[in-house]
């Protein structure tokens, strides 16, 4: 069998350091192949997408996934109604998830009884266990503001739904309906921005 052939064994480089020899095996085609095609395709989607623009960025898969969500939250909204809503705070299911969320979201401001006090004292958050509301006691009007936060940001509530994401606050507002009966009064607090719009 003639030195050179596959099958004669490793072959050895001549030199030694510290008594170690190195072999001199040359690469499998099929991984010499794998890596010049691997080259050739980076040369072509280089001047493919960089030179000619062809394909879309990062940026702008980015942008078009968050439209997509965007959307898909815009046409979830649109089948939510108070109606929606009070059916949502009878299922038991929903109204245990929006607890569970509501007790380590909302409780530092609101209390675990909704009452906004603790021991007494007056935590941040407002009352949402009677019937006066600031910024409207329908369920949609609840559900705007626990997304959207309170107008005035410094004063009150910020926006949950970047957070939580808009299935976790529906299952919240859900829970606070839950307290209360669909045929209860609404009455506007006194510094009510929605008075001054009437």
């Amino acid at each position: 069998m003639p030195p050179d052939s596959p099958n004669s064994g490793p072959t050895l480089r001549p030199h030694v350091y510290d008594g170690i020899q190195e072999y001199d095996q040359k690469l499998p085609n099929w991984w010499l192949f794998s890596w010049y095609i691997t080259m050739v395709f980076f040369v072509i989607a280089w001047v493919a997408y960089y030179q000619f623009g062809i394909g879309m960025s990062d940026e702008k898969n980015i942008e078009a996934a968050m439209a997509k969500i965007a959307d898909f939250q815009k046409r979830e909204l649109e089948l939510i109604d108070d109606d929606k809503l009070w059916e949502m705070s009878r299922d038991e299911k929903i109204v245990a998830a929006g607890a569970a969320t509501y007790s380590t979201t909302c409780i530092a401001c609101h209390a675990a009884d909704l009452s906004g006090l603790l021991a007494g004292a007056k935590l941040p958050g407002l009352p949402l266990n009677d019937q006066e509301w600031k910024h409207g006691g329908h369920p949609t009007q609840i559900l705007t503001i626990v997304r959207q936060g309170a107008p005035d940001l410094t004063k009150g509530m910020p926006p949950w739904e970047p957070q939580l994401g808009l299935q976790r606050v529906v299952e919240v507002v859900a829970y606070i309906l839950s307290k209360h009966k669909q045929d209860d009064p609404i009455t506007l607090a006194a510094d009510s921005p929605l008075k001054a719009a009437k």
